[in-house]
């Protein structure tokens, strides 16, 4: 209970798991430098420790549904589920071992076909984007389009857009991380293609529809999550105002 607050909702257990998470992983990082822990080790316990604190929370809170984690086993019983917490314990895992900011913990919640609550927190920012908690609001940038694109792997799909919208590639880590970059104003646009899952971007999703974004896939169709397989490769974020010519960029000549 919240004392005179109420009850916790579905977005406040979000926000709190992620947070919780957020603050583990921050004390992680220190140990491992106080420590002289390899970058490998510490990401793999940034994996594990986050993962377990995740799961137990959820366990104890909402033991009835099921959970789709990248850090755990698949279990099939999510697919006949009314309720799926889709999470990602540490979205970023190289940037949290190289010491970066830009690296995020997901934590969504998928009811009926639809993400009714999410968080993404970005903990190295102290920082952490909810549904059914205030959202920025932006006002539209006026330069060249800014595309938010990954710093160590940028997907043809982003450079082409960007040649065709005379826009500029803003490299940084975590899809998480260049998602919320779309939310606060520090890019225009996150279009991503491949090598992604569903715990990539159902928190990052459900934060952005929150705050007036516009997503979906790259070809305009709609995101669907807890599927059979969970692969969901492209994503595409941007301000409501560039949809339609980010997609018709997208989608002249096959991008």
């Amino acid at each position: 209970m919240r004392g005179t607050l109420g009850p916790m909702t579905p977005h406040d257990h979000a926000r709190e798991i992620a947070q919780s998470a957020g603050k583990l992983l921050l004390g992680l990082r220190e140990t491992a430098r106080a420590e002289g822990y390899e970058q490998a080790e510490l990401r793999k316990l940034g994996d594990r420790g986050s993962n377990e604190l995740i799961l137990d929370a959820l366990a104890r809170s909402y033991p009835d549904d099921a959970v789709l984690s990248e850090e755990a086993p698949d279990d099939a019983v999510r697919l006949s589920a009314r309720r799926v917490w889709i999470v990602d314990p540490l979205d970023g895992t190289r940037e949290f071992g190289e010491g970066r900011a830009d690296w995020a913990v997901h934590v969504a919640l998928w009811e009926d076909g639809e993400i009714v609550a999410a968080t993404v927190a970005l903990p190295a920012l102290d920082v952490a984007y909810s549904t059914g908690h205030p959202l920025p609001d932006v006002p539209l940038h006026t330069g060249p389009v800014r595309i938010a694109v990954s710093r160590t792997r940028p997907p043809a799909v982003a450079e082409e857009l960007a040649r065709r919208l005379d826009g500029v590639l803003v490299p940084m880590g975590s899809a998480g991380a260049k998602a919320m970059a779309v939310l606060r104003g520090d890019a225009d646009v996150y279009a991503h293609s491949g090598g992604q899952y569903e715990w990539d971007s159902a928190a990052p999703v459900g934060v952005a529809r929150a705050a007036g974004l516009h997503t979906s896939r790259v070809d305009g169709s709609p995101l669907v999550y807890n599927n059979a397989d969970p692969y969901l490769p492209d994503l595409l974020v941007c301000r409501a105002e560039l949809a339609e010519p980010v997609l018709a960029a997208l989608t002249a000549g096959g991008v």
